[in-house]
């Protein structure tokens, strides 16, 4: 037989060198001499048939002796009818004898629980080995016999915060026996629950080195956290009373129509749990996103407490991965304050149990209502400053508006008149200036007529006659003449008179013109403005999401404090309202219906 390595650690080195391990300098490892008993050092065996071998090679030698010397017994006739080999009972005695002297007693024995069963006291326990890959590669019964049970369970229970179930891995101190009657079975009296720690530790840190080393392991925890909550996804198991405290919480929460709730159940512990909840989760989600066109503000992993074995099925990889690459804020809420898992490591928020995880959703929504209300009533002061402010400037353009369009009604009516009374006075000039022409023109025609008559007396009277009828024809031509010409000039005059007025008209339909344009551009932009008003009005508000506060009396509330404890108010929606009663909660007035 050659050396054995052991795998000590270095804080177990005084413990081997004292059961008389060796040290290796070039392997840089502990081993026991060849020939040494090697139960003293089963703890650090690199697998269990050492463990055994040193006590069991001479069994067959040990059954052999004790069958001849139980055959011995037997008187000479029996002998006589034996034709060959041994009794059974002869056989299993010398089993049972040489296990006896091989295990004088117990060996650390690493094993995993697959079941146990409690009776008369007695802890009866089904224990196996597995491969690396799952394969069971060795299995046996064993028992706690109750005097033992009562002394190295509550103590282990204490120490791990575990229970004996499926699934834990032990380092027991076993006792082999045989019995003729009842067979094979290793007696437990001891357990080291240094070793079950270790061994969930061990778990959850090369799960999170794996996470770590696939660059995953923040990817949940760095995901943005919700800016409020309203649709939520819980994974939980079936029944448990932790789902029953959060239910009750929020069902408040959903009847004030402040945040709805989704539920899906899986098993928590046991063999195949955590690829039930990942497979639960996924597709929860997934239809969760065709139901509602969404994904949930977060993710929310429940359960009760339990004994350290009970959660250490959620230290999965699968899981975990799950958790990390989900895309959407996890929180989880499992056990008690004392627990931990992986997920509670990769979850974007933990809290200590199911009961605080409602509790921080409920404290996160009343945060979020109380800076809308305080956004609403900033906005509200804005919003009536800018209305005001628009109104007065609104005011103050149509005034200006009004007084621009009298001055150049009045500047325009002036210039007619004045325009009107030019032309009367240049028609009236231009009459007397016709007339006082046309006398004059008669005057001078009568003028020359008469001397020309006087002369034509005196010269020739023979054509007196001749003289009066080209006087007569002159003077008739000189009338006509003067008709014409004062026909003409009153035509010219009347003319210009019109051409006047229609340049008045026309001037006044100008400025009539520019006066109603200028009166609608400043009517559109007055439209405008109230409009851009209303639009900053409380509808507008109310369909962003804010919500309105008034008191008894119908008035709005911008303040807290303004509020005493019990007073009736009511909250408007976009969609309806709800009436209310003020309480006091941690120094903060909040409401509750």
């Amino acid at each position: 037989m050659s050396d054995v390595f052991l795998t000590a650690s270095y804080a177990d080195r005084e413990k081997v060198k004292t059961l008389g391990a060796r040290w290796n300098p070039a392997e840089k490892r502990w081993y026991v001499p060849s020939g040494r008993d090697l139960s003293p050092f089963a703890a650090w065996l690199p697998s269990a048939p050492y463990a055994v071998a040193a006590s069991a090679t001479s069994a067959l030698d040990l059954v052999t002796t004790s069958a001849l010397t139980l055959d011995s017994t037997l008187d000479t006739n029996t002998l006589a009818n034996v034709k060959s080999g041994i009794s059974l009972s002869a056989l299993l005695g010398g089993v049972a004898q040489a296990v006896a002297r091989s295990f004088s007693a117990g060996v650390w024995t690493l094993v995993e629980v697959v079941d146990t069963r409690l009776r008369n006291g007695h802890v009866y326990v089904e224990i196996s080995e597995r491969s690396s890959a799952g394969a069971v590669l060795a299995k046996s019964n064993a028992v706690i016999w109750a005097n033992n049970a009562t002394r190295i369970l509550p103590e282990f229970e204490r120490a791990t915060g575990a229970t004996l179930g499926p699934g834990i891995k032990l380092l027991v101190r076993a006792k082999p026996s045989f019995s003729s009657q009842y067979g094979f079975s290793i007696e437990i009296d001891a357990i080291d629950p240094e070793y079950t720690l270790g061994d969930l530790e061990a778990k959850k840190r090369d799960i999170r080195a794996q996470l770590q080393a696939d660059g995953i392991f923040d990817a949940n925890r760095q995901l943005p956290a919700p800016w409020d909550y309203n649709a939520v996804l819980v994974i939980a198991p079936d029944g448990a009373a932790g789902l029953g405290d959060f239910q009750a919480e929020a069902e408040r929460l959903e009847q004030a129509g402040v945040c709805a709730f989704s539920y899906a159940t899986s098993r928590f512990q046991g063999e195949g749990a955590a690829a039930q909840i990942t497979r639960v989760m996924l597709d929860a989600l997934t239809q969760f996103k065709l139901d509602h066109g969404a994904a949930p503000d977060a993710v929310v992993i429940i359960r009760g407490g339990g004994a350290v074995n009970d959660l250490a099925w959620l230290n999965d990889y699968p899981l975990a991965r799950a958790v990390c690459e989900l895309g959407v804020p996890v929180l989880t809420g499992i056990g008690h304050e004392r627990d931990n898992t992986i997920l509670d490591e990769v979850a974007h928020q933990r809290f200590d149990t199911p009961s605080k995880v409602i509790a921080g959703i409920e404290q996160f929504i009343t945060k979020r209502s109380s800076e809308s209300a305080d956004f609403f009533a900033q906005i509200s002061l804005a919003a009536n400053r800018c209305v005001m402010t628009a109104r007065r400037a609104a005011e103050q353009a149509d005034a200006a508006l009004r007084s621009g369009a009298s001055e150049q009604l009045a500047i325009a009516k002036h210039g007619s008149a004045a325009l009107m009374a030019e032309l009367k006075l240049a028609s009236v000039r231009s009459l007397q200036d016709g007339t006082e022409a046309a006398q004059s023109l008669v005057v001078e025609i009568k003028h020359a007529a008469s001397q020309q008559l006087l002369l034509a007396r005196h010269v020739v009277p023979a054509r007196m006659a001749e003289v009066t009828a080209e006087g007569r024809q002159a003077l008739r031509t000189a009338k006509a003449q003067s008709q014409a010409a004062l026909v003409s000039l009153t035509d010219r005059a009347a003319a210009d008179v019109r051409a006047t007025s229609e340049d008045g008209r026309r001037a006044m339909a100008d400025v009539g013109t520019h006066a109603r344009q200028a009166l609608t551009q400043s009517a559109q932009r007055s439209e405008a403005l109230m409009r851009e008003i209303t639009g900053q009005g409380p509808d507008k508000t109310l369909s962003r999401g804010f919500a309105i506060v008034r008191n008894q009396a119908g008035a709005s509330v911008t303040s807290a404090a303004a509020l005493p404890a019990g007073a009736l108010i009511e909250i408007q929606f976009r969609d309806g309202r709800l009436n209310a009663a003020t309480t006091w909660t941690n120094g903060t007035n909040g409401t509750k219906e």
